[in-house]
């Protein structure tokens, strides 16, 4: 297949954060062999902003909008942005169905979805579930009928993030983060996205960061403050609680300037990952949702797995191991 700088590619990723977090790189190395390329993404609102971090993306088509909107007029809109090709990263049936619809010339999906034969023109055999590859190698395997095979090796993928910063970090929440202490975030729960290291695990790293070296916060969403509101009084006072607080364009920018993250398998790991900060993650040694597929990928990103299919066996000594070595 032959691209030139006419050529319009849509990458199509409609589920979570740290799912599109590991897609971006898929974006970077396109962009790196045809750079010419117009390149737009087909995400949901609240991944937006992690999407728009992206130099490599030229443009955001929100899928909640489009979805809203009656069906001939979801075809219409999606014809009027005049797309060459899709690459549905994240398979969805109705989305493969309307590009199909909306004219779109080059459909790329897989050929384990009964429905990508029915809805695409362009079918790649890949089974994530069986492979030994990464996520993030995995999306770029998509690529194939674009003439790219050579898939990057792990330890090069963080260069094709291409982070940008897009928003400003308000002036009172940089002033939460001091120059003089190695300012932490711990992120306790998953939002039900995996494997949980446990609050007790959490509270037990805390005692151990020394107060006079470690700034400390927890971070969270609305809907994880309530799940932790019973604990979040039973931490030192020195803890300070961002739960709640920021918008997800906010958090990206907070954890950006922060130092270091811990987490388990979800997706403020992974944004710390993509900033580029010492980020942590704590995964089980269980397929498929074990570190050598959903690791998290940036240039001081590591893990620690468990050897089990809990985190229980990871201790909070372990942790604190890996963190005095990042001051």
């Amino acid at each position: 297949m032959s691209i030139n700088k006419q050529q319009h590619i849509l990458i199509s990723r409609v589920d979570a954060i740290g799912d599109v977090v590991l897609t971006l790189p898929l974006c970077g190395y396109l962009k790196s062999i045809y750079p010419d390329i117009k390149l737009s993404f087909l995400g949901r609102t609240y991944t937006g902003p992690v999407i728009k971090t992206c130099a490599a993306v030229d443009h955001f088509i929100n899928y909640d909008e489009l979805k809203a909107l009656p069906e001939q007029e979801q075809i219409l809109a999606l014809r009027s942005e005049n797309i060459d090709t899709i690459i549905h990263v994240y398979p969805q049936k109705k989305i493969a169905a309307l590009a199909k619809r909306a004219g779109i010339k080059k459909r790329i999906g897989t050929t384990n979805r009964t429905f990508h034969w029915l809805t695409c023109n362009k079918l790649v055999k890949l089974s994530r579930k069986n492979s030994d590859l990464h996520e993030a190698q995995l999306n770029i395997a998509l690529l194939k009928p674009l003439d790219i095979t050579q898939i990057p090796k792990l330890n090069e993928l963080a260069g094709f993030y291409n982070y940008r910063s897009t928003t400003k970090l308000p002036e009172e929440l940089a002033k939460l983060l001091p120059a003089n202490k190695f300012n932490i975030i711990l992120h306790p729960k998953s939002n039900g996205s995996g494997r949980e290291w446990g609050l007790e695990h959490f509270k037990e790293l805390i005692e151990l960061l020394p107060a006079d070296q470690f700034n400390i916060f927890i971070s969270g969403s609305d809907k994880e403050k309530e799940l932790l509101k019973n604990w979040l009084p039973t931490l030192p006072a020195h803890v300070i609680d961002m739960t709640g607080k920021l918008t997800l364009d906010q958090f990206i920018a907070f954890i950006a300037h922060a130092d270091g993250l811990i987490a388990a398998s979800t997706g403020p790991l992974h944004i710390a990952a993509l900033t580029g900060i010492h980020a942590l993650g704590l995964y089980p040694s269980i397929r498929p949702i074990h570190p050598g597929r959903w690791g998290p990928i940036g240039k001081q990103a590591e893990y620690i797995e468990s050897g089990a299919d809990q985190l229980h066996n990871i201790s909070p000594t372990d942790v604190y191991d890996r963190i005095k070595k990042w001051i």
